[in-house]
């Protein structure tokens, strides 16, 4: 019976991401299930390999696409890097498939979906990661600056 409550959480729960505090009493608020698993993946995605000095292989190398120009090449690229990632770094998930597109005419952001499998439950979800690809400016392509 033991066994059967730890398979059944492996799903887990785990700190609020960014840490948030109950006002009413002051502890610190836990997040469980689908919401957990999605604040990992965007830990994950967010975090560049090698920042943490004590964990150097968690992470991705999404940043080495920010200013790129995206083409099809470089959207498969994404979507295989996002995928390897995951894989390495969110053992309670398989990745059934990742989709980037870019989002409005301007090309600022990707959107990167993934279609992912919970392995405990074999419940299906979808989770939307925002990539920028021209972080920190709003100026016009033809701003001569």
């Amino acid at each position: 019976m033991k066994d059967a409550n730890i398979r059944g959480n492996f799903r887990g729960a785990g700190w609020s991401f960014p840490p948030t505090f109950d006002i009413g009493n002051g502890q610190l608020q836990l997040v469980h299930d689908e919401v957990n698993v999605n604040q990992s993946i965007d830990i994950i995605l967010s975090t560049f390999r090698g920042e943490r000095s004590l964990l150097p292989d968690f992470g991705s190398d999404l940043n080495t696409y920010l200013f790129k120009n995206i083409d099809e090449t470089v959207k498969g690229e994404i979507a295989y890097s996002v995928k390897q990632n995951l894989l390495d770094n969110e053992p309670r998930i398989d990745v059934n498939n990742v989709t980037v597109n870019i989002e409005g005419d301007t090309e600022l952001t990707v959107m990167v979906t993934i279609a992912y499998t919970i392995r405990s439950t074999n419940s299906r979800h979808n989770h939307v990661f925002p990539l920028s690809i021209k972080e920190g400016t709003n100026l016009s392509p033809h701003y001569r600056g």
